[in-house]
């Protein structure tokens, strides 16, 4: 390990996380490929698909964190919400973790871009007008909730994500949850989700704990000010530019699959 190498991990957790705490999402559609393709443009040696999703999967645990303490306050948690969602993408996430070690390589990225395209078609669905609803006149259909919820945990927990960036498009287009609620509800779902990703990526071994140690001093240190920032910014803004995050993503992603 060198300084620039430090520098490198540290400054992808750092904006990663900036992101993730601004969106509402765990970050890794962008730590992800982020990890697997920047190292190697240094000269570092490039992470491996299981190791980039290992090391993902525990740094999304705390930016996730970071990030909800941050909105903890403003009435934006919609504890219901949460606890129907948190609790079947736990489930989820903890199956794709642990069995995502009897994927390839290819498997990995390939579920990686399943995912990330979904998201990217689902953000340009015209989205009902809702940011006007009070707070505390939101419904959603339970059930419909905890079933997605369980599908985005399987896959998320494959590729070492907390599925934040699939979390919020199902959460503005089909559960008709208002922007700021469903970014800060969406961590808060992100970081239970996160549990059950980091305890199977650990115990199949999957996680480098070095570089997992810097991205995780990053996220710290810049998930709450993604937060904050994002508090600030219109609603629209947020939603563009998380859907140009995901679509770039989505685009690199299918690239260098079909490549």
């Amino acid at each position: 390990m060198d300084i620039a190498w430090i520098i490198t991990i540290f400054l992808i957790g750092f904006i990663g996380s900036y992101i993730s705490g601004m969106l509402g999402i765990g970050g890794s559609i962008i730590k992800y490929p982020m990890l697997l393709y920047i190292p190697p443009l240094f000269g570092f040696a490039a992470f491996s698909a299981h190791e980039v999703s290992g090391i993902s999967a525990v740094q999304v645990f705390f930016a996730s964190i970071a990030g909800v303490w941050a909105y903890r306050k403003g009435g934006f948690l919609n504890k219901s919400l949460i606890i129907y969602m948190g609790g079947a993408i736990l489930v989820g996430s903890f199956v794709g973790s642990f069995g995502s070690k009897f994927l390839s390589e290819a498997g990995v990225n390939i579920v990686y871009g399943i995912l990330a395209l979904i998201a990217a078609v689902m953000m340009f669905i015209p989205k009902k007008q809702i940011d006007d609803k009070p707070m505390d006149e939101v419904t959603f259909n339970k059930l419909i909730a905890a079933i997605l919820a369980f599908i985005v945990g399987i896959g998320s927990g494959i590729v070492g994500a907390a599925g934040g960036f699939l979390l919020v498009p199902i959460m503005l287009v089909i559960l008709g949850i208002p922007t700021r609620m469903t970014i800060a509800s969406s961590l808060a779902i992100t970081f239970i989700s996160s549990i059950g990703g980091t305890i199977g990526k650990l115990m199949t071994g999957q996680v480098n704990y070095y570089p997992a140690i810097i991205m995780i001093v990053a996220s710290l240190i810049a998930a709450p000010l993604g937060a904050r920032a994002g508090k600030k910014l219109n609603t629209k803004v947020l939603q563009a530019i998380l859907a140009a995050l995901i679509l770039a993503t989505a685009i690199k992603i299918w690239i260098d699959i079909l490549s």
